[in-house]
């Protein structure tokens, strides 16, 4: 039998390297600063990292608007400091992805500024989208930006060009072969370093529809994922990553892509995990589904995994990232994001968890707004508070300067009282969420086979895989767990006999299980 590559079963670990953990005491996460806390995460039990963008960067968009592809950014380290890192990881069994960003660069990024320096038409501006002048001196057409405000910004000269985020990042045009070709050995620059694998930044939106057609409503971003947009999931991006793929093939050590990519179906979703483009694609329709619905939980995982299937594709699962609020206040309750978390690691496929969830870290919501550097803060003029309180550097040790994030008390976002979820404070504390998250992924590894759902009162997720029954329970009220089900290997809160309280999963083992 083959190999089962690692990516399928896989639990990765995503560092938000800014907040990680600081090395050099100036109160920015680092490389350095990660490489020193990696076995912690050895520990917890995950099978990879991935790192948020770390090259050159003028960080307007938190180093997603890059400068140089091929450097890290000095704030965060060197080449050098990458490298050791790297091996660091392999030497502790932790594979590492990276972020590669090929929707858009940084305004600074020297093609962007070779383009303003030259006329219309120039090569130089065939890399991006430049749009001539409009006769009435408005945008070329209704596209908005993701973090607000129109899509298109005006130069000297009165072209315009694309931007589907910030001004600070112009998108690159995929039909030009100079992007292609470049982005082909940026590829090949990480791969030859050693990194397993990579996080493709809106893998949806490299290709744009033809003329660019208006869209012909406003709020189209609250629609992302759910309606046809000319800007995002346009089939053309499809023959980029056959390409891609083909480059890791070539490559030893099972090399994987991740896409992050908004599809309005499953089955569109699918198309980016067909057997000859990427290995997998982030599951946004988990992360988003209505936990106060069971019963459309429950549909949504079997769509997901149906849609995967239908390719041979692994599902993976996903409740947090950098970009939205943590799911510990999304979810109402820190009980009701660890049953979450249960039920998560309990499905086949890939999970991907999001630093300090597994401290049970809520979003910080009080920000000041001089502290806010988010984009989406800025250009909605201070009405959408942005994502800054789900990227909070993280607390280490509840006596230390900065929780321990950095030994001289700096930290570039402030911290709230965390001492009660300091890492130093849950460890070894049966009770605490990083415990709970510790045995679950240990015991998640021994978990291969196919999900098999059991009859269950109204409200209540039971499923089955390999043995290991996973009952999660929100309903409202108390239910009785099942009976002759085997013992309770894992609760994400106390259980009361026979009677498993709402909003609380466990994870019971059937008798002569031998899994440990």
């Amino acid at each position: 039998m083959p190999e089962t590559p690692w990516w399928r079963t896989a639990a990765i670990y995503e560092i938000y390297v800014r907040s990680f953990a600081d090395g050099n005491g100036d109160g920015i996460g680092d490389l350095a600063g990660l490489r020193e806390r990696l076995p912690y995460l050895r520990d917890l039990g995950v099978d990879a990292i991935w790192l948020t963008p770390f090259f050159r960067s003028p960080m307007v968009d938190g180093g997603y608007d890059v400068a140089d592809y091929r450097d890290v950014d000095p704030t965060l380290g060197t080449l050098a400091d990458f490298d050791a890192m790297l091996a660091r990881a392999h030497e502790l069994g932790l594979r590492v992805i990276i972020d590669v960003v090929p929707n858009h660069t940084s305004s600074l990024h020297p093609w962007f500024v070779e383009a303003l320096q030259t006329l219309p038409g120039s090569p130089a501006r065939a890399r991006y989208h430049f749009h001539p002048p409009t006769t009435d001196g408005n945008p070329p057409n209704d596209w908005e930006s993701v973090f607000g405000g129109p899509a298109w910004t005006q130069v000297p000269g009165g072209e315009w060009y694309l931007h589907l985020f910030d001004p600070a990042q112009p998108d690159l045009n995929w039909d030009n072969a100079d992007v292609r070709s470049e982005f082909e050995g940026v590829l090949r620059f990480w791969l030859d370093r050693g990194v397993d694998g990579f996080r493709i930044d809106v893998a949806h939106g490299m290709a744009k529809r033809a003329g660019y057609p208006s869209v012909g409503y406003t709020g189209q971003i609250g629609l992302l994922g759910k309606a046809d947009l000319p800007y995002f999931d346009q089939d053309g991006v499809h023959e980029i990553y056959r390409a891609w793929r083909k480059i890791l093939d070539s490559y030893p050590g099972q090399r994987m892509a991740v896409a992050e990519a908004w599809a309005s179906t499953p089955q569109r979703l699918a198309r980016y995990v067909a057997p000859d483009e990427l290995h997998q694609a982030f599951n946004f329709d988990f992360l988003s589904a209505p936990w106060d619905d069971p019963a459309e939980v429950r549909r949504i995982i079997d769509a997901c995994v149906q849609a995967a299937d239908s390719v041979g594709a692994p599902t993976t699962w996903v409740l947090a990232n950098h970009d939205v609020q943590r799911h510990v206040t999304r979810l109402g309750s820190a009980q009701r994001a660890s049953a979450a978390a249960l039920l998560m690691l309990a499905l086949p496929g890939s999970a991907y968890l999001y630093q300090g969830e597994e401290l049970g870290l809520p979003e910080v919501l009080d920000l000041p707004a001089e502290a806010r550097q988010d984009p989406v803060w800025f250009r909605s003029g201070g009405t959408d508070p942005g994502r800054d309180g789900c990227r909070v550097p993280l607390p280490w040790e509840a006596a230390a300067p900065a929780y321990g994030f950095s030994t001289t008390g700096r930290s570039w976002l402030p911290q709230p009282d965390w001492c009660a979820l300091a890492a130093d404070t849950q460890a070894g504390d049966p009770a605490s969420t990083l415990e709970l998250y510790r045995e679950a992924l240990h015991l998640r590894r021994a978990l291969t086979g196919p999900l098999r759902w059991n009859e269950s009162p109204a409200g209540v997720l039971d499923l089955t895989r390999d043995g290991v029954r996973c009952v999660v329970n929100l309903s409202g009220g108390p239910v009785p767990l099942p009976s002759a089900a085997g013992e309770i290997a894992l609760a994400s809160g106390p259980v009361d006999g026979d009677v498993l309280p709402d909003a609380t999963a466990v994870w019971i083992f059937a008798r002569g299980n031998e899994l440990s």
